[in-house]
């Protein structure tokens, strides 16, 4: 860490699941070589690699008419994005992944027969897969776009974060201060590919190797998620460990 003003120094930023929590912070002013987010689970994981992440906005325009005499005329934008979500991979959604696998995720849709839109996020830890994914809804609203007429779905993906451990891997004595942390606390240190993200995939790529730690709560966006109070205790004491570990690095290791 080495902050100039204190030995060590902790930042709050709001929930990541909306992709740029943290993109307001001043990694400059921070102050820090490394850091580490404390978003996981079990207290003995350290987490490195995540997803690449993006999401995706369509918006399908249909063609209302009286059904009685629809035929041949209406274009039911409903349908339309119906037709859009059949046409992507049916086995690569979230309940049917797992590991490395990435998805496509149908978050939200609504409308009428005039128009209607539709949410996916896309995820892969494969930079090259995602990049497909990313074409792939391209070329399908493209299809679409041939089949109704031009400008029938419009589509817009935007960057979420991506996998850190391009960046993380590039710095493993991070890594390796949170392993020996979490040793030191009686407990073997697990490293699983994250089916998810942490604000510490986009500072990683901002300049600050950021590896996630565990909290002790589980099943997070469900109704059963809570949180393991032993856990959460284990995880107070391995943050101590890393604190203490770093206090005492030598100085030429710090800004």
């Amino acid at each position: 860490m080495g902050h100039p003003y204190s030995g060590q120094i902790v930042c709050f930023t709001p929930d990541e699941e909306i992709g740029h929590g943290a993109a307001y912070l001043d990694v400059e002013a921070f102050g820090a070589d490394f850091a580490y987010t404390v978003d996981g689970s079990a207290p003995n994981e350290v987490e490195y690699e995540t997803f690449n992440a993006a999401a995706a906005h369509l918006t399908a325009h249909g063609l209302s008419v009286h059904p009685g005499d629809a035929k041949g005329r209406m274009i039911n934008a409903m349908k339309v994005l119906m037709e859009f979500n059949s046409m992507l991979p049916p086995d690569e959604v979230p309940e049917k992944t797992e590991g490395r696998e990435g998805f496509y995720h149908l978050t939200g849709a609504g409308g009428n027969v005039t128009e209607a839109t539709a949410d996916y996020i896309l995820r892969d830890h494969d930079a090259e897969i995602f990049a497909r994914r990313k074409q792939i809804i391209q070329e399908t609203a493209q299809t679409l776009n041939q089949k109704y007429g031009a400008g029938t779905v419009d589509y817009q993906v935007k960057d979420q974060y991506r996998n850190m451990a391009e960046v993380v891997s590039r710095h493993p004595e991070v890594v390796e201060i949170a392993k020996c942390a979490i040793l030191a606390v009686g407990l073997p240190p697990v490293s699983r590919p994250v089916r998810g993200g942490t604000d510490g995939a986009q500072l990683s790529f901002r300049g600050l190797p950021c590896p996630n730690l565990g909290t002790g709560g589980y099943a997070y966006h469900g109704y059963y998620e809570h949180a393991v109070a032993e856990e959460m205790d284990q995880c107070v004491e391995i943050l101590l460990e890393v604190v203490q570990a770093i206090a005492e690095k030598r100085p030429e290791t710090q800004r």
